[in-house]
């Protein structure tokens, strides 16, 4: 029996009607909250973190800034995650990378695309009939410039255009009469990373910062006179490397995300007797304002904007840097959201190869993302130029 309105997803972003919400109860709802997931096993094995960790084949959707240091002058990845598998089996995220690095001009392109497809989903009318199945979707193409600013620093901007497709025009299915249409919006991110060595007696350790601005753009209106703001946040991380000996080291890595989305209840909302927008209300305000209001809007004060920000640590193992071991932790608080679970990990680096894989248990039982596994290939297109040069000349 095909499944009736159940991709999670798509009744978060669609559901633009007003409702009663638990005072306690106030989490940050966006339009594609597929732009928040971690998409690489790398990052996901260590808590969902990557904002300062060392460069690797994905650092677009995390910081760009740190292409500068890659070890490689270019490469390509592929993940791909089974997403929600507790609730449903043909949720998928599929995340293509890349950069190249310019060398002597001091600087470089990178690029992404990601594809979340919520599987097959049937709409109903009023009377509950079955009318069509859909199969909703969103996807997001960006372009990245990264460059060194100095030895130990590098800045990177990006731009992004984002689409998402919840009803693929079967506007009947919706009720009360509003038609609804596909999305689309335009955003941009900025990044910071600064990464010293330290030197030590058992080898060279590395100290590194990480801050970026990630989706500041417009909103995403599904339906006339309505809009929902995109999951633009800001992420600041520290990472320390520390060399155990010649072959071993440990990656301890600490990272938080604030949401720059302003609260549906809210102690600036008009009406103060119940503190929320209506949903006319709240589509009026605009991406800027709504950005600078996210920092002092919750009705609970500072502490509960303390509560809107999202922690995440891991530590990861490698030898030789060719072979991995990772696990992590992540922190959303009860109110906001609740996704709290801890995370592990493995991967290798051989010559022109690498490969990941992370795995995510949640720490509540009715937890969606329970048993969630990601994978990622990479390839360093510089090392399969080397590889296909030195046969040619042999």
């Amino acid at each position: 029996m095909k499944k009736i309105l159940i991709s999670l997803a798509a009744v978060l972003c669609v559901s633009l009607s007003a409702r009663a919400v638990d005072e306690t109860m106030n989490p940050l709802i966006t339009a594609m909250p597929s732009l928040s997931i971690a998409p690489d096993a790398r990052a996901a094995g260590m808590g969902d973190v990557g904002v300062s960790t060392d460069a690797d084949f994905n650092s677009q959707f995390w910081n760009p800034s740190k292409y500068a240091y890659m070890y490689s002058k270019g490469g390509i990845t592929a993940n791909y995650t089974p997403w929600l598998r507790k609730l449903v089996g043909d949720i998928d995220l599929a995340y293509l990378a890349g950069f190249y690095n310019f060398g002597d001009l001091g600087g470089g392109i990178g690029a992404s695309f990601t594809y979340f497809s919520m599987g097959d989903v049937s709409l109903t009318d009023g009377n509950n009939d079955i009318i069509g199945n859909v199969r909703p979707n969103e996807w997001a193409l960006d372009l990245s410039y990264f460059r060194k600013l100095h030895e130990y620093v590098s800045m990177s901007v990006a731009v992004r255009f984002l689409y998402s497709d919840l009803n693929n025009g079967m506007n009947a299915s919706t009720s009360g009469g509003v038609e609804y249409h596909a999305a689309w919006t335009m955003a941009a991110d900025i990044g910071l990373y600064y990464r010293q060595p330290i030197e030590l007696p058992m080898g060279t350790s590395h100290f590194a910062l990480g801050f970026t601005l990630k989706n500041l753009g417009g909103k995403m209106s599904y339906a006339p006179d309505r809009s929902n703001f995109i999951p633009a946040s800001m992420n600041i991380g520290v990472t320390y490397e520390l060399p155990c000996d010649k072959y071993n080291f440990l990656t301890f890595t600490l990272e938080t995300n604030k949401m720059l989305v302003p609260s549906r209840i809210s102690k600036f909302a008009p009406d103060q007797t119940t503190q929320q927008y209506t949903e006319e209300q709240y589509s009026q305000i605009n991406s800027a304002k709504g950005w600078f209001q996210s920092f002092a809007d919750a009705p609970g004060g500072s502490k509960e904007e303390f509560n809107e920000v999202r922690w995440g640590a891991g530590i990861e193992y490698s030898y030789n840097k060719q072979f991995f071991a990772r696990a992590g932790y992540s922190y959303e608080n009860y109110y906001k959201g609740n996704r709290n679970y801890v995370t592990f990990g493995a991967g290798f680096h051989l010559s022109i190869v690498t490969l990941d894989v992370s795995y995510c248990v949640g720490l509540a039982s009715t937890n969606p993302l329970d048993q969630t596994m990601r994978f990622s290939l990479g390839f360093d297109l510089a090392g399969i130029k080397d590889l296909v040069n030195n046969k040619k000349n042999k």
